[in-house]
């Protein structure tokens, strides 16, 4: 048995970029941010800050909603699945992209702060191989840490 889940919450480092495609799918492709916080060894050294950036991949409906409400600096929860694909770049050097293929994703700013507040709904989306799309609605306290 194997298991390939990601769980992330961070800020979206840029507006999404959405394709719809003349099927009617839809795609859209955002930079998630996650931040380690720094601290002090206890012989004074100050470890700083790391930041690692993600690449996440939002289809179909969900892929829809990042498109209508999420933006710069909002902070989200995504679950997702890690794939990592390879092209040749212009000088024949193969490139390797990682990606996070989101399942699951809960928008974590609160309405007063997001930029669509008026019309940005908190809720939780999930993607499932069924037809049918689940929205529920959750709050912070929710999240298992």
């Amino acid at each position: 048995m194997s298991v390939n889940k990601v769980i992330l919450i961070g800020n979206v480092g840029q507006d999404p970029k959405v394709t719809y495609y003349d099927s009617g799918s839809c795609v859209a492709q955002a930079s998630l941010a996650t931040t380690e916080k720094g601290y002090t060894l206890q012989n004074g050294t100050q470890i700083p800050d790391r930041t690692e950036w993600h690449n996440l991949i939002f289809r179909n409906k969900l892929g829809e909603i990042v498109d209508k409400y999420v933006h710069k600096g909002d902070k989200l929860y995504v679950e997702g699945k890690i794939r990592t694909r390879s092209y040749d770049d212009q000088a024949g050097i193969k490139r390797y992209v990682t990606e996070i293929f989101v399942d699951n994703m809960e928008m974590l700013t609160p309405k007063s702060i997001a930029p669509a507040a008026q019309s940005a709904p908190q809720q939780s989306v999930q993607t499932q191989a069924t037809p049918a799309q689940n929205i529920n609605t959750a709050t912070d306290e929710d999240l298992p840490f």
